[in-house]
């Protein structure tokens, strides 16, 4: 049994850990011939971190970053805020950090469990039937597996061999990113700025360099290829945000033409997509690598029970029905925030007066911040499975027995189910001892969750089944549902 993964960044290298780490062969082809300088994303939302957190990754990138509790929007001298201080979450921020720092520690975790990084290899042809997959690269060699992902980006080779459409449209607009030193203080916030020339976002790194996504009106009709200077960059921030905040000096930096797209399906057979290569949207939100890292730990547990055998013969399919969905709702939240960034003139003159009163609404807030962190989530019940309370929500950090792991999250495994019992006398624990093999039930106190007691948690985070005082034939049925026939 062995996957092949196409594309090395952070989707690929999250799910090439997540298989490796469970004893499974994978080999990841990357079309570069060394490692990429590219750092477009840098965001990571509350849902993304503690993902990383299941996989120890967490405590690292958060001290490596920048923690910022709110997005501050400046439309002339109206203000609105973002709070970003999620209490349901012990990640009540937005990460700012550099995609290679995060490409870096996903890595290092890939090749500790055995992942195979194969550098050089552009994938030009891919074959499926009944028995695997098989890869060729533009250099003749050859490479089989039984199931196989692309995370190769927006233009994914992947995606086109197997006929995946990618429908949506290219924007007309051109977007600047650049990492800028700036020498003004801007405050501990992520910072956009609205104009009739354009808007500006400034997300700092903490140590005086500033992420910069530009959309300036004035400059659209210069090509995409043209390098971008410092002095642009100063130009574009006076004339939407009316300072240069002293940009001092000027990194990393592009122009590019963002697109609105979404392939039609995220799976053929034995392929898959993930990340870019399944959705690219605007970088406003921050939401592209958020989106594929949380791609690749929904697919990830799917794809090891398919090789450990104890799947049921849904949840391969589920892949489709949860992310697709999720990465629908990416690509308008972006749209939206794009839209009213780059409003037409007719617009314009009512965004100082509307956008910060929706901001100062709870509701619209609410509703605001968990959608863009990915807190509010949630999968459909698959065919033929009980709908109980809760069932596809993500499951709280919750706190453990003194022996069993501490919390939740941090004890939570890639391959396994938690069975979370606080029931009277544990008597649902005690059911799923036959499933020992990927099922790891925990006696605990009182679960403050709608008066379940018994709870199924999935191992990426989100609620399978729950009970209240059941009977042990209904936790039995869960675990065969969920988990197969019994080792």
């Amino acid at each position: 049994m062995s996957v092949v993964i196409v594309g090395a960044g952070p989707t690929g290298l999250l799910l090439a850990g997540d298989l490796a780490e469970a004893g499974i062969p994978v080999t990841v082809l990357e079309r570069r011939a060394e490692e990429s300088n590219l750092t477009r994303a840098f965001g990571l939302h509350a849902r993304s971190l503690e993902l990383l957190e299941m996989r120890g990754l967490a405590d690292r990138l958060v001290a490596e970053g920048t923690r910022l509790p709110e997005v501050r929007v400046r439309i002339g001298n109206a203000v609105g805020a973002l709070d970003l201080r999620h209490p349901e979450s012990r990640f009540p921020f937005i990460l700012i950090l550099k995609q290679a720092r995060t490409e870096a520690a996903l890595l290092e975790r890939a090749l500790d469990h055995g992942a195979e990084i194969v550098h050089g290899a552009e994938v030009t042809g891919l074959e499926q039937d009944a028995r695997g997959a098989v890869v060729t690269t533009a250099d003749g060699r050859v490479f089989t597996a039984d199931h196989m992902v692309g995370c190769d980006g927006a233009h994914s080779a992947v995606r086109d061999l197997i006929g995946a459409g990618f429908p949506g449209r290219s924007y007309p607009d051109r977007i600047l990113l650049a990492d800028v030193l700036l020498t003004g203080d801007l405050g501990g916030a992520i910072n956009p700025f609205m104009a009739d020339a354009g808007v500006s976002l400034l997300a700092p790194y903490g140590d005086g360099w500033f992420r910069a996504v530009i959309w300036d009106r004035t400059v659209q009709g210069v090509p995409t290829e043209a390098p971008l200077t410092l002095e642009q960059v100063r130009e574009s921030l006076r004339r939407i945000a009316g300072d240069d905040f002293g940009a001092a000096e000027i990194g990393w930096s592009t122009r590019f033409l963002s697109e609105r797209r979404q392939a039609d399906r995220y799976r053929s057979g034995r392929v898959f997509l993930a990340g870019d290569a399944a959705h690219v949207h605007s970088p406003l939100g921050a939401m592209g690598m958020n989106t594929g890292i949380q791609d690749a730990a929904n697919l990830s547990w799917k794809l090891i029970a398919a090789h450990r055998g104890w799947a049921p013969g849904w949840l391969l399919d589920t892949y489709q029905t949860e992310r697709h969905p999720a990465g629908r709702t990416a690509l308008r939240l972006t749209d939206t925030v794009l839209r009213v960034a780059t409003a037409p003139a007719a617009v314009r003159p009512f965004r100082p007066y509307v956008l910060p009163a929706l901001l100062d609404r709870p509701a619209v807030r609410r509703r605001a911040r968990r959608t863009i962190s990915a807190l509010n989530v949630r999968y459909p019940a698959p065919p033929g499975i009980e709908e109980t309370p809760s069932l596809g929500h993500r499951v709280p950090d919750l706190p453990l027995p003194e022996g069993a792991g501490g919390r939740l999250h941090a004890r939570a495994h890639r391959d396994r189910f938690t069975l979370l019992d606080a029931s009277p006398g544990g008597a649902a624990a005690a059911q799923a001892e036959e499933w020992s093999d990927r099922v790891d039930p925990v006696r605990t106190g009182d679960l403050g969750l709608s008066g379940m007691d018994v709870l199924l948690v999935r191992p990426d985070g989100y609620l399978a089944w729950s009970g209240r005082e059941p009977e042990a034939g209904q936790v039995r049925a869960a675990l065969r549902d969920w988990c197969g026939a019994p080792a």
